[in-house]
């Protein structure tokens, strides 16, 4: 199988990028100060063949619990930097890699430049031997990007933000990066990677397709987007994000593999189409942001609660966090995202309120429907 020729990278045993092979993430849904639970979580994703593992921390706390975390595992653990990019050297020293949104350098020290927020983290892990991710999201893009261009234009933020940062990393002299553009639409995944790797065919691309969902749709959202960029020789290691509980994550490895594998003996698609004519719920993956358990259950309530209405083109988000739930859920035709008692609901970004979990089903049911009737009344006109 034809593959770009990006740089390689290593990341603690593993190396991508180059002629080695396509690697496999996870994430860590556990919450990460429960060191027992998390350790559990990352030997069974690594047991189950994931050559990368990723802990989000957001506190001193969660820093401190990483420490522990890395004195039983042996795994390849990747740090995810949430809004504090600060706790960066308390943890490069615990950990393999570095990930950073370029989007939420903003949220911190809000009046220094972001270069010079990058520059701190690249000498943290140049400091700890540690490889870098710039991470873009479609729902967390910086906003100084997204004043430049039209609000319908998705992509061109988030590529712009992920060139500016390549440039910065290289004029500092640290390429020990990779970088990944991700969005719910497998098409728009597509598109977005396949103009990065056009412009920066030199650097490694870690590729999923975020809030992909519940298997089985999550992994064909991703199986779409995969085949159509590894065929093309772009993407050097993958994640597949599905929400389910805990003890299922390992699946998220068995789904990646098996698509990787499809790939090689050409089982794919020779042509894709996956329009957006029928229901379509995103939901992000569990991992440790989430502040309510309940929010699988939730995300699997609201696909059977909504079976009645597969028909029609309608986009609803089921989000299990503050981090990326408020911005990630004003695409959609209606939206949830979940905080620690009460579920957030929105209409294609306007706060309805929030609910309590065991009221959102019918309120989510009520907007559901009336856009439906709207909807049939305006093709009827």
């Amino acid at each position: 199988m034809k593959r770009n020729a990006t740089r390689t990278v290593r990341i603690g045993s593993v190396t991508i990028g180059g002629d080695n092979r396509i690697a496999v993430q996870s994430m860590t849904a556990t919450q990460t100060r429960d060191i027992d639970a998390t350790v559990a979580q990352v030997n069974a994703l690594s047991a189950a063949g994931a050559d990368v593992v990723r802990i989000a921390v957001d506190n001193p706390a969660e820093a401190e619990a990483v420490a522990e975390i890395r004195r039983q595992t042996t795994a390849n653990l990747v740090v995810d930097l949430q809004e504090n990019y600060r706790l960066a050297e308390r943890l490069a020293p615990h950990v393999d890699k570095l990930r950073y949104n370029p989007g939420h350098l903003y949220h911190h020290e809000r009046t220094k430049p972001w270069q010079e927020k990058v520059r701190y983290l690249a000498g943290v892990a140049r400091d700890n031997d540690c490889a870098m991710r710039v991470g873009v999201n479609c729902g967390s893009v910086d906003p100084d990007q997204q004043a430049k261009y039209d609000p319908s234009d998705r992509l061109s933020p988030m590529l712009d933000s992920a060139l500016d940062h390549c440039r910065l990393l290289d004029e500092i002299g640290f390429t020990r990066y990779c970088v990944s553009l991700k969005d719910s639409n497998p098409r728009e995944v597509i598109e977005v990677n396949r103009r990065f790797a056009e412009a920066r065919p030199d650097v490694p691309l870690h590729l999923g397709v975020t809030e992909a969902g519940l298997p089985p749709d999550g992994v064909i959202k991703t199986r779409i987007a995969f085949e159509q960029l590894i065929s093309r020789g772009i993407g050097d290691t993958i994640r597949v994000s599905l929400t389910v509980p805990n003890d299922r994550k390992p699946e998220e490895i068995s789904a990646g593999r098996q698509i990787l594998d499809d790939i090689a003996a050409g089982r794919v698609r020779s042509v894709v189409d996956f329009g957006l004519s029928t229901l379509n719920i995103i939901s992000c993956p569990s991992c440790s942001r989430v502040e309510n358990e309940a929010f699988v259950e939730l995300a699997e309530d609201v696909k059977r609660m909504t079976d009645y209405a597969r028909e029609h083109a309608i986009t609803i988000a089921v989000m299990g966090c503050r981090v990326n739930g408020p911005g990630e859920t004003d695409d959609a035709d209606l939206g949830l995202w979940c905080g620690p008692n009460f579920v957030n609901l929105k209409r294609r970004g306007e706060a309805l309120g929030q609910f309590p979990y065991e009221e959102i089903l019918p309120r989510l049911k009520e907007e559901l429907d009336a856009l439906i009737a709207t909807r049939i009344a305006a093709a009827q006109k």
